[in-house]
């Protein structure tokens, strides 16, 4: 069976005293070495799902585990667990000066201290 990374249980995020649901009990586990997609229509939660992750979004209620570890509902270190996950924003822009592989490895060569030859590797992977 494969190692769950991320499970989010019961999560849910409301706004307005809960008159809007952005997120209302989404559960789902992702497995080490899987990609996914999130898709659905505007306004369907999806960017709050993904800032959600990152504790971008303070969940309304439900639990979220990284690696085992709840970052849900207590002190999180939250520049240590952002760094173990990335995410693109919704307005993304890439820097046209560089190539789309520049551009991938720029964090992990430079936040991370990766090697670049490993970088591209791993950025080509992901292509």
């Amino acid at each position: 069976m494969a190692q769950k990374i991320i499970e989010v249980k019961d999560l849910k995020k409301y706004y307005n005293g809960g008159a809007v649901r952005a997120l209302d009990g989404v559960t789902v586990d992702i497995c080490k070495g899987e990609v996914i997609a999130v898709i659905g229509p505007s306004g369907g939660g999806k960017s709050t799902f993904l800032r959600s992750l990152n504790l971008l979004e303070t969940p309304t209620s439900g639990t979220i585990l990284v690696d085992g570890v709840e970052i849900t509902g207590k002190k999180v270190d939250l520049p240590r667990h952002r760094q173990k996950m990335g995410m693109v924003f919704q307005h993304f822009n890439l820097f046209p000066h560089k190539s789309v592989l520049e551009n991938l490895t720029m964090a992990p060569i430079h936040i991370k201290g990766m090697e670049k030859e490993q970088a591209e590797q791993k950025a080509m992977e992901l292509l």
